[in-house]
């Protein structure tokens, strides 16, 4: 017996809810650092030897890659992230399947919270320092980019499962 689709709109809704509790937490997060745990003022908290809360102000994107200098350089992020959201949001409502509206669901509400602190701040609040020694797998980052990047993995990670799942039913495999 197959199992009953998932209704379209509840499949929508799904995501839509993921993209604002995503948003909704990484802002709480970010007002807690800047708030109560006044990071921005003490610069460091040391939670685990492998772990910190470390304030940094981030005036690029990923990786630190297109760093704005300038106020027009940071309206131009703003316009250029704010585009890359709506593409996610088209694909979100266009998506059916329920797994790839969730992920889809993660980069939007993150995308849209580091969005919201550029138009705020001028800058992107990281906060989350993942190190071992003077080692950092990572740069200093925030809630809202680790649902950007577990988003896109869990999105790269279907993709590639479903294609190898059709191929294994007995369709014939794209030609190269």
């Amino acid at each position: 017996m197959t199992p009953r689709p998932i209704p379209v709109a509840r499949v929508r809704a799904i995501g839509l809810a993921v993209a604002a509790s995503t948003f909704a937490l990484d802002q709480i997060v970010k007002w807690a650092m800047l708030g109560p745990l006044r990071l921005r003022e003490v610069g460091q908290i040391v939670l685990l030897p492998v772990f910190n809360f470390t304030f940094t102000m981030n005036t690029g994107v990923s990786l630190g890659l297109l760093t704005a200098g300038s106020d027009a350089q940071r309206w131009a992020l703003v316009a250029m992230t704010g585009a890359i959201a709506a593409v996610v949001l088209v694909w979100l409502l266009r998506e059916r399947r329920p797994g790839d509206v969730a992920a889809l669901g993660l980069v939007l509400g993150g995308a849209l919270g580091n969005i919201l602190d550029r138009v705020w701040h001028g800058y992107v609040v990281d906060y989350a320092d993942l190190h071992f020694g003077t080692f950092r797998p990572f740069l200093v980052f925030n809630l809202a980019d680790a649902a950007i990047s577990i988003g896109v993995l869990i999105i790269l990670a279907r993709s590639f499962l479903s294609r190898e799942k059709r191929d294994d039913a007995g369709e014939p495999a794209p030609e190269s």
